[in-house]
């Protein structure tokens, strides 16, 4: 799944908002990083991951907090915990769902 902001021209990404900003939302649903890397946000150079009810958020870059982020993969490991809190993070920040497999998208 992506996320990405539903605001702008079509078909247009348009920024998320900085990292620092994209982790504080995903904070307040209850996803956050397990504390490993130099910066927190896991070892994988390039790639900050995020761990929440049953999902992992994967953002580009280094984890600096001015980059700007314009999509963020999730992956659903278990769709009763997930679906509510991704549900409910995209309606309050205004962010878009999309399934890039089927074209499916909420939010």
């Amino acid at each position: 799944m992506k996320a990405a902001s539903a605001s702008g021209p079509p078909g247009a990404m348009t920024p998320m908002g900085t990292f620092q900003e994209v982790a504080h939302t995903l904070a307040n649903h209850n996803a956050s990083p397990d504390g490993s890397g130099p910066a927190g946000y896991g070892a994988a150079p390039g790639m900050a991951v995020v761990f929440g009810p049953g999902f992992v958020a994967e953002i580009p870059g280094d984890a600096s907090p001015r980059t700007e982020v314009s999509q963020v993969m999730v992956t659903v490991s278990d769709d009763d915990f997930a679906w509510p809190v991704l549900s409910r993070m995209c309606k309050a920040v205004g962010w878009r769902m999309v399934d890039p497999d089927t074209g499916r998208s909420f939010g």
